[in-house]
């Protein structure tokens, strides 16, 4: 019987600026809302990322009808829920949008989350193997998109690739949530805690905070670079 290895699947964290991809004119306009991304499926090839939230005041929001109608990105809209702060639309993109989501769906990769950073486009994406990602950016630059890929986490045998950590930084959190160094009151302190995996206290306070660190990044992807 033969063998087939699986290629390593990599998460990928890519920026395009919203001026070379989607909601451009929007976002001049009404610059203070926020976007994201509610559901990507590629159950139509025109229907990719169809559904997308607006957070803002609800004054600034009064003014997202027209700014969409304007917008030469969209092609249709429609406002499906109003929740004064919130709103969520089902927009129907022009090609030249979707053609880097088709992309997307031909090299199998799995958007996990996009929104808007500023003037940029965030894209948190699963790519089958490495290859893909690669295929995805030539054909991305080859069409006239500026595509900055921020972080690259190749999963391995273990799922903290998947949030970057590293091996010890996983390990010691999945230990202190076993011990209960996290339960409300404190089941083990930190002194304990650090006794039961053999090391110092300096050093299980340190390798904490940079796992604390870590997944707050990923969480609220705080962006570092001074065009966003």
């Amino acid at each position: 019987m033969d063998v087939v290895v699986a290629a390593m699947s990599t998460i990928a964290e890519l920026t395009i600026p919203a001026e070379e991809f989607a909601l451009r004119e929007s976002l001049e306009t009404t610059d203070s809302l926020g976007v994201e991304i509610e559901r990507v499926v590629a159950y139509d090839p025109d229907y990719v990322m169809p559904y997308v939230w607006f957070e803002g005041d609800e004054s600034t929001l009064e003014t997202l009808d027209a700014a969409l109608a304007d917008d030469p990105s969209v092609d249709e809209y429609e406002l499906l829920t109003d929740l004064d702060d919130e709103r969520l639309y089902r927009l129907n993109w022009v090609d030249d949008v979707t053609v880097i989501i088709h992309l997307l769906t031909e090299e199998q990769a799995t958007i996990l989350d996009a929104s808007v950073e500023g003037t940029h486009w965030r894209f948190r994406v699963l790519f089958p193997e490495r290859d893909s990602l690669s295929s995805t950016y030539d054909f991305a630059t080859e069409h006239g998109l500026t595509v900055d890929i921020r972080k690259i986490h190749q999963l391995e045998d273990d799922r903290q690739g998947l949030y970057g950590l590293t091996d010890a930084q996983y390990e010691t959190l999945v230990e202190a949530l076993d011990r209960g160094y996290y339960q409300i009151p404190r089941d083990m302190d930190m002194e304990t805690l650090s006794d039961e995996l053999g090391i110092s206290h300096q050093a299980l306070s340190e390798r904490l905070r940079r796992a604390h660190q870590t997944l707050v990044q990923e969480a609220i992807d705080v962006g570092t670079d001074d065009e966003r």
